[in-house]
């Protein structure tokens, strides 16, 4: 049984979102919370196994009372966003803090439509319970290999539930003059894209943006693949978007942009498959593999989810397999032709 705590101030919602719950018979939900505050202390008492949160509260929002639990009773949170810029904006803050997955509401803060989506409420809460919070912060040597150095490179990351954390972690620690463009893969909805590209360009000591059509890959600079487009690239180093149909379920889809680049990119690849369900970079890391290139996949012991690591590691098209906070720099150590 799944043990949920729903925190959302409106009582409407709180009901809703515990009926929609409790028609799952692997799903209880142990209580409700009316603010942030109210969440944390509630967390900390009861020890559920999942957390439905809402952003806009009173007393204590969304973002604080994620930080707050995560600092004191880590638990796998999911947030129920309204789907607006201001919205989008905070819950990018909320999957920085340690959020591992969020909800657009239909229809605005109180969602009379939410039922619409209850099979992905109910999907993304038993996704979540057996999502690994207890991520230690392994620090070793790097063992370097003898696989070619890299120069004129392009390095893919791809990424879907835990993502945001990790690829914030790995961009703060990037040099400013990273002498490769990075396309960045992360499952996430139109408007959540944009923000988090913003957000990532804040803390990263290189240029972060959304990929537009016809952008013009760059050195020290990372596009962000816009959600609800596939990102593929043209002989000339240009991203070209599209909306093919969706492949696994999503779109943007990292095999449909590693593929791409397989076969447009005439410098060396670079691929790194993070936290993810799924497969998605699978098909990808391979054909990377084919080019010759190098492919790195996040270990078990940091991946919120090891769906997408695993995948690529059972693949056998991995060349090195490390912890989130080891990746910067074996990336820079590979960019930098120190191997």
């Amino acid at each position: 049984m799944i043990d949920v705590l729903v925190v959302e101030d409106s009582a409407f919602m709180r009901k809703v979102i515990s009926e929609i719950l409790e028609a799952d018979p692997e799903i209880k939900v142990v209580a409700n919370a009316i603010n942030g505050l109210d969440g944390v202390k509630k967390a900390s008492l009861l020890k559920p196994d999942v957390i439905t949160m809402d952003i806009e509260m009173p007393t204590m929002d969304g973002i604080e009372a994620v930080k707050e639990i995560m600092k004191t009773n880590p638990t796998p949170i999911i947030m129920i966003s309204a789907y607006t810029k201001k919205g989008a904006q905070k819950t990018i803050e909320t999957l920085i803090a340690g959020a591992v997955d969020f909800i657009e509401k239909p229809g605005g803060p109180i969602s009379l439509n939410i039922r619409d989506i209850k099979e992905e409420i109910i999907k993304k809460v038993k996704i979540a319970s057996k999502a690994n919070l207890k991520i230690a912060a392994k620090r070793k040597k790097i063992s370097l290999d003898n696989k070619k150095k890299m120069d004129d490179s392009l390095v893919i990351i791809a990424a879907s539930t835990g993502g945001p954390k990790i690829l914030t972690s790995i961009f703060k620690k990037l040099p400013g003059d990273f002498p490769a463009p990075i396309v960045v893969v992360q499952h996430m909805p139109r408007t959540f894209t944009k923000a988090f590209a913003k957000r990532l360009d804040e803390k990263s000591p290189i240029s972060v943006t959304e990929g537009k059509d016809g952008s013009l890959l760059k050195k020290c600079k990372a596009f962000i693949a816009p959600g609800d487009y596939h990102l593929e690239f043209s002989g000339d180093r240009r991203i070209k978007l599209n909306k093919k149909p969706a492949l696994h379920g999503v779109r943007p889809s990292a095999d449909i942009t590693m593929n791409s680049a397989a076969e447009n990119f005439d410098g060396n690849l670079i691929g790194v498959i993070l936290s993810g369900m799924g497969k998605d970079g699978t098909i990808g890391v391979r054909n990377i593999r084919k080019r010759g290139g190098y492919v790195i996949a996040q270990d078990k012991g940091t991946s919120v989810v090891y769906g997408m690591p695993k995948s690529a590691i059972e693949s056998g098209c991995v060349d090195l397999i490390l912890p989130s906070n080891e990746i910067a720099e074996k990336l820079t150590a590979l960019v930098k032709k120190d191997v």
